[in-house]
């Protein structure tokens, strides 16, 4: 018999109406602390008084955190509200009920659907009208810029500190290293010989891709073990830190290629010991804008035209090499594509013959392939087959070429998706992880800390009564500086997911972009990617889809296979 929705439920008694009421607190002093009755005493008030509803249910999780759903009281509640027993959800607050804004999305997509009124007491908004769903997007979007303000604030602090000539930490440029005690530069010998090598080489064939092969050839590995990319070798010749100068604030925040206008940027000459002088450094700067391709002007600033979506997340199937991005042909529409080909294939041919792809083909694919794992938790049961659940998540046209995928990947999506998860962000238990994969999740995990740490760091230096004094602060935010970037480059070996720009979505009013592009793939049968991709910030699937997959692996220019962070790997037969 097919479930009735709460609509269903009210035309058969009209008038009643329910409410279910989640209370979570995360520790146990907490706990003690009696807030888990402070809420349910003033929600229950609520309830009656303002919500003018009596009849109502507890659900009540102490101890657990937001950051996922994995709480019983939570999971209980949600089963219940699918059944229709409840017209109403009332919270204390948003970030009660999740802190993981995928969660959050879905669960809101849900709620909607089934008609069920979400209602914050302390944020004050009500989603059964127009301004209380309003209210829930300025919530998120002013969040966002209290971050921003705080970002301006620290900005400021470290343009002061440049000014004076002070490291402002980072990635230690290569054939350099940084003694903490003195806070002083020096330059690495045996990273220097490799650095000579490569300005040599460069001088001597003016090509990027030359320089690139023979270090690879001849065994050369960058800093953290990997192989010399084109881009790798374009940084160095191009970073004037080898000619003794510290320059700061040249591109504009998180992007590390707009460039700013010159009179922004911060240099200090002779701030360390060079490796190369002015001379040679200045011709190898011309030749570098001579051999670009279209022969473009002396002293032209190189622009980025796209944000390549999935780069860092391909491999290919073939040799199983990565595959790097580029730019391919601009369509009538005006949309000009990412494409992605095997770094193997572009050095060296005879070694690989794989076809590339491109995001015409690859957005469609991922994102309607995640689509459909989200949509289908509130659509199966206990009695869904495998082949019913593989029919749902193989809707589409972006998928009609794919004929089956692997049981193994269904029975565990099965489980995930009854259990009352996305499929795809569920985070498996450390006993189903490989020893490597649970080494990465606890980097991970070091890194997210570190990253709070010196958040906390700068708030405190911002915004402390007290103060904390800047000599303390500059010592400590080193310090927690260079662990961080220690545990990156750790992270860099053991993941092709590498270190740039993996989201931490644990908080969920920090990052309005991933409540955008989860509505998304909640609200459309389809998802026109192109047509969607021309419409919104390009950083924001680039950023969500960062978030949920591991790994794509590409073979004869289609998907042959997608891993998400979960473990679970879906591999496609066609």
């Amino acid at each position: 018999m097919a479930r009735k929705t709460n609509f269903q439920n009210l035309i058969d008694e009209p008038g009643k109406s329910k409410v279910a009421i989640y209370i979570r607190v995360s520790t146990q002093m907490q706990v003690d602390k009696d807030s888990l009755d402070v809420q349910q005493r003033e929600l229950i008030a609520y309830s009656d008084m303002v919500l003018n509803i009596k009849d109502y249910v507890i659900f009540k999780d102490a101890g657990y955190s937001a950051k996922n759903t994995f709480r019983p009281d939570y999971q209980s509640m949600i089963s219940r509200l699918r059944s229709g027993e409840f017209t109403h959800l009332l919270v204390w607050k948003i970030d009660r009920i999740s802190r993981n804004l995928l969660d959050f999305a879905t669960m809101y997509a849900e709620l909607k659907s089934l008609g069920i009124t979400f209602v914050s007491k302390n944020e004050q908004f009500d989603t059964s009208t127009a301004i209380g769903e309003a209210m829930l997007k300025i919530i998120l979007v002013f969040a966002e810029l209290e971050r921003q303000m705080t970002a301006e604030r620290v900005t400021a602090v470290m343009l002061s500190r440049a000014n004076n000539g002070q490291w402002n930490g980072g990635r230690i440029p290569y054939a350099y290293t940084y003694d903490k005690a003195t806070k002083s530069f020096s330059v690495d010998p045996t990273e220097k010989l490799v650095y000579d090598r490569i300005v040599d080489l460069y001088e001597q064939k003016q090509s990027i891709i030359a320089v690139s092969r023979y270090l690879n050839e001849k065994g050369l590995t960058t800093r953290s073990g990997a192989e010399w990319s084109t881009t790798a070798v374009h940084k160095i010749l191009t970073n004037p830190w080898y000619v003794g100068d510290y320059r700061y604030n040249v591109h504009a925040e998180g992007t590390g290629y707009i460039v700013k206008d010159k009179d922004e940027w911060i240099t200090i000459e002779n701030h360390h010991i060079p490796v190369i002088d002015r001379d040679r450094f200045d011709r190898i700067q011309i030749m570098l804008r001579r051999n670009v391709r279209g022969g473009a002007a002396v002293g032209k600033t190189y622009e980025r035209k796209n944000v390549h979506v999935f780069a860092g997340l391909l491999r290919c199937g073939e040799c199983g090499s990565n595959m790097s991005a580029t730019l391919d042909r601009l369509r009538v529409s005006g949309w000009r594509p990412s494409a992605y080909g095997c770094s193997v294939r572009r050095r060296k041919s005879d070694r690989c013959q794989s076809k590339y792809i491109t995001d015409v083909t690859l957005g469609p694919f991922v994102f309607n392939f995640i689509a459909n794992i989200v949509r289908a938790r509130g659509r199966i049961g206990e009695r869904t087959t495998l082949k019913q659940l593989q029919r749902m998540l193989l809707a589409g046209d972006a998928l009609k070429n794919v004929t089956a995928i692997d049981d193994e990947s269904l029975d565990r999506l099965k489980e995930m998706l009854l259990s009352g998860q996305g499929g795809v962000e569920f985070r498996p238990s450390e006993k189903d992880l490989a020893p490597d994969v649970q080494e990465l999740n606890e980097l991970r995990e070091r890194k997210r800390k570190y990253e709070a740490a010196l958040s906390r760091l700068k708030s405190l230096y911002l915004y402390s009564d007290n103060g904390l004094p800047e000599k303390d602060y500059i010592i400590e935010h080193q310090k927690i500086a260079i662990d961080l970037e220690a545990t990156e480059r750790r992270i860099a070996q053991l993941s092709a997911l590498g270190v740039d720009g993996i989201p931490n979505p644990e908080e969920l009013m920090e990052q309005a972009s991933y409540f955008i592009m989860a509505q998304k793939l909640l609200s459309d049968d389809y998802i026109d990617y192109g047509k969607y991709l021309a419409k919104i910030d390009p950083q924001i699937p680039k950023s969500f889809i960062r978030t949920v997959v591991k790994e794509i692996v590409i073979t004869n220019g289609e998907v042959q296979s997608i891993e998400f962070r979960t473990g679970i790997k879906c591999i496609f037969s066609r």
